[in-house]
């Protein structure tokens, strides 16, 4: 009896076939943890459920995902409903998920949140420790895999944007168990011999277990001590690692850490340009303003009749220099009329110039003024002064006022 001969998609098809005619398969749930999950433009989520020992993989289409109440996350305890069948193409059985249900959260996302929460706490994450990015770097070093496609965009972007600066490469694994000890080494290494002026820290995108090397607390230290601006570039945007937290700046990929990591030349180019023609133009305008100043002054007396201008000056100063002289003698003479005033005043009060009237003052002892005869006894000797002079005499008698 000849064997029969089947052809792969008559086998596949067999193999779905019995899977359809199995109830135990045609509607089950499953507990596992998410991994690898993405959602495409299509709205379709790709995923795989994972225990301990194995691994499904699992799709939910559209119509399904839209009466989701959360987004499935890596890392995610869930329940998934749904029946498994081969998808014919590939020969690959997997689960077509119809509803999902959340059962906690995975031992790595626990992890994760643990070290989160630790390194927060330690200060690891202030924004105050942050470093500015250098605008014109003249080195960058990139610490990742040299075999992934990520170090390869990674170059081609900085070589198209700003090919005056140099790029180091510090080739490291970026998944396993001894992945972390050489990222946190070639950070450290950078450092200790000032070899670039910025680092940017990654790889490509994959599983949250492919990630795992960037949540490690030895590649958080070393990230947050190092004194060389670093950028994280970490799998795609909804991938966040510990690393994106410590470091100076997040990028969502790879290649979007050489878009932060240099300015655009193109870019700078325009700038330049802008500048120059905005400078020529303000240039222009000085230039004219002055050509028009000069104008208006090149029709002034000054520059026209400087003969004429200068004697027009000289007789404005002459008449100012006379006001001024008579002003000052004006001055002067009510100044002195004012002090004539009150000399004659102040020699009115003058006693002397009472004396000039037959008047005299009498001196006693010490020379004191007698303004009474009981300042003085008879045989005293007084001085009288006189307007002309002064004369002595003796207190023969006293005669009081008997007034």
């Amino acid at each position: 009896m000849q064997q029969q001969v089947l052809s792969i998609t008559q086998i596949n098809e067999y193999i779905r076939g019995k899977m359809d005619e199995d109830r135990l398969l045609l509607q089950l749930a499953v507990r596992g943890e998410i991994s690898n999950y993405k959602m495409y433009p299509s709205g379709h989520h790709y995923f795989t459920l994972k225990d301990e020992n194995a691994a499904l993989k699992c799709v939910m289409f559209k119509a399904n995902a839209t009466r989701l109440r959360f987004r499935p996350e890596n890392g995610m305890k869930v329940i998934a409903m749904g029946r498994i069948t081969v998808y014919p193409r590939d020969g690959a059985y997997q689960l077509y998920c119809s509803a999902m249900s959340m059962d906690g959260i995975g031992d790595l996302y626990a992890a994760f949140e643990q070290l989160k929460a630790k390194l927060a706490a330690q200060g690891l994450f202030a924004p105050e420790h942050k470093k500015p990015l250098p605008p014109f770097p003249g080195i960058i070093g990139i610490v990742t895999s040299s075999a992934g496609a990520a170090v390869h965009d990674m170059l081609r972007i900085l070589n198209k944007r700003y090919p005056l600066t140099r790029v180091r490469l510090f080739p490291v694994r970026v998944q396993g168990v001894e992945a972390p000890g050489e990222i946190a080494a070639a950070i450290r290494y950078a450092n200790h011999y000032q070899l670039a002026d910025l680092l940017i820290v990654g790889r490509g995108g994959g599983s949250i277990e492919d990630l795992w090397a960037f949540n490690d607390e030895r590649v958080a230290y070393a990230i947050y001590e190092s004194r060389i601006p670093i950028i994280s570039a970490v799998g795609h945007e909804p991938d966040v690692t510990i690393s994106d937290y410590v470091a100076d700046l997040r990028a969502a990929t790879p290649s979007n850490a050489a878009e932060l990591a240099v300015p655009d030349q193109a870019a700078l180019l325009q700038n330049m340009d802008a500048a120059a023609s905005a400078m020529a133009s303000a240039l222009s305008g000085k230039l004219r303003h002055a050509r028009q100043r000069l104008n208006v002054l090149s029709q002034s007396p000054a520059l026209s009749s400087p003969t004429g201008y200068m004697e027009q000056r000289r007789q404005s100063l002459e008449h100012l220099k006379t006001r001024l002289i008579a002003a000052e003698n004006q001055q002067i003479q009510r100044k002195k009329q004012r002090f004539i005033g009150s000399t004659a005043k102040l020699d009115a009060m003058s006693p002397l110039k009472v004396l000039t009237r037959g008047y005299s003052i009498v001196h006693g002892d010490n020379d004191a003024v007698l303004r009474s005869v009981h300042q003085t006894a008879p045989g005293h000797e007084v001085r009288i002064t006189l307007s002309d002079g002064s004369l002595k005499a003796v207190v023969s008698e006293i005669k009081e006022d008997t007034k």
